[in-house]
């Protein structure tokens, strides 16, 4: 019984530190207590100190020194990605150019019965299969897994699929994108997921469900995507919009960025992200 205990102690005493340090508490470079000190404060033993320093050494948040004790990394360097949730298409391929891609698998096959309901797709036909993983300065931070109708999946190679951004290819053989429809939940990460992320079986993993359709209205592209919440980020800038009495808060689509005075995050009742590097959702 201690045994099964043990590990959930560790995480949340993981989960403690981590707060602290993304809230600031513990700033860069600052030195954390010592194991005996850490173990004593949480009352448990020092193996479980150390195994929730593992955790926040793996995640890239301490660094441990050998003889001088355990040190808050800067992560100021390392930004998570933050897309525009208010803008689904704009920039998809922008966005595919500038991180990078590893290609898990690629086929064909029967989808499942919702994923041909919701591409639109006749009994018995075929979709191609792909999982992928984003990363960006070589840290994974997304596990992709799109379903797109055969006949546009027979227009590219997987040698292709690797190398550019699928929307890219999806309007390369000729297809218009016009609207898409998505989702947006959490989740935790099963096996697969755990180790193209480099994370821990059950980790929280936010997950997006996006479907692509041409002006008829056929579905293109069905992607569920699982993202490191500690890389990746939804950003939405919102105006109060409506007659009085029924105000309420709208996307601010078509605001320019670079108008301080428009895009203030405070006045829109926004946290600023620690982010310096806005790039748009991709597929």
């Amino acid at each position: 019984m201690k045994s099964a205990v043990e590990p959930l102690k560790a995480r949340r005493i993981y989960l403690l530190l981590r707060d602290r340090i993304v809230a600031g508490e513990l700033p860069p470079g600052g030195r954390l207590p010592g194991e005996p000190a850490l173990a004593a404060e949480h009352a448990v033993s020092r193996v479980t100190v150390r195994r929730a320093l593992d955790l926040l050494e793996k995640e890239g948040l301490v660094q441990r020194k050998a003889g001088s004790g355990t040190f808050v990394h800067d992560t100021r360097a390392v930004r998570p990605i933050v897309a525009d949730l208010s803008n689904v298409l704009s920039h998809l391929i922008d966005m595919g150019r500038s991180t990078d891609v590893k290609l898990l698998s690629f086929g064909y096959g029967i989808p499942s019965e919702s994923i041909a309901e919701s591409l639109g797709l006749k009994p018995g036909e075929r979709v191609q299969r792909s999982v992928r993983v984003r990363l960006i300065d070589g840290e994974p931070f997304s596990y992709l897994t799109t379903h797109v109708p055969e006949w546009i999946g027979l227009t590219y190679s997987e040698a292709e699929l690797a190398a550019r951004p699928l929307l890219e290819l999806i309007e390369r053989s000729g297809v218009t994108t016009e609207r898409a429809t998505q989702a947006i939940n959490a989740t935790l990460a099963g096996p697969e997921a755990a180790a193209a992320l480099d994370l821990e079986i059950g980790s929280p993993l936010l997950t997006l469900t996006r479907i692509v359709y041409e002006p008829s209205g056929r579905g293109v592209e069905h992607l569920h995507a699982l993202y490191r919440p500690d890389r990746y980020s939804f950003h939405m800038d919102l105006v109060r919009t409506g007659n009085d009495g029924e105000r309420r808060w709208s996307p601010a689509l078509g605001w320019p960025r670079t108008d301080k005075s428009k895009t203030d995050k405070s006045k829109l009742g926004e946290k600023p992200t620690r982010s310096t590097r806005a790039i748009k959702q991709r597929s």
